[in-house]
């Protein structure tokens, strides 16, 4: 039998960053053979980055990520250097309060993140819904949470727990 797909999503506290967190849940657990844990840095270990196939890392736009997720992720630098996250798949999503004030910035950081460990990064596809909110960095709310924003939040979860899915070794 196949274990699980794994999925670790990690994001700081703000209730669009939480509630982007449950869409992408809900999109990966839509996945068989996909489980989802959810944590803040706050309680985050380690053993949580470990032991995931995928890590999506959500932060509020506070001009790149906020202070408490950049220190916990600060406290990882031996994974990088052990290469113990290579190979994984990694995804980012914000929120922001307005569409000017650095949102893709801030992906592009924890983007930076992912790259530096040696992590396959997954973003989501150009489609229309781009046009009015979201970025194909990783899943957004721009201003006032939307329909759309949980929409392509849950894309984003599927197509991370997909890929990540594919990539898993089987066992046998």
């Amino acid at each position: 039998m196949t274990p699980p797909c794994r999925i670790f999503i990690l994001h700081d506290t703000g209730n669009q960053v939480a509630a982007l967190a449950q869409a992408i849940a809900e999109g990966a657990a839509s996945i068989p053979g996909v489980t989802v844990n959810i944590k803040q840095p706050i309680k985050a270990e380690k053993s949580d980055l470990l032991e995931a196939d995928a890590i999506i890392i959500g932060t509020p736009n506070w001009t790149g990520i906020k202070g408490t997720l950049k220190r916990w992720l600060d406290t990882t630098g031996d994974l990088w250097e052990e290469g113990s996250l290579a190979g994984k798949v990694g995804a980012a999503f914000t929120s922001s309060a307005g569409r000017h004030s650095g949102t893709e910035f801030t992906l592009l950081t924890v983007l930076h993140w992912f790259l530096g460990a040696g992590m396959i990064v997954v973003g989501l596809p150009w489609s229309s819904v781009m046009e009015r909110a979201g970025s194909y960095y990783g899943a957004t709310a721009v201003g006032v949470l939307t329909d759309e924003d949980l929409a392509q939040a849950r894309a984003l979860g599927r197509r991370v727990a997909e890929v990540a899915s594919r990539l898993k070794p089987k066992e046998g």
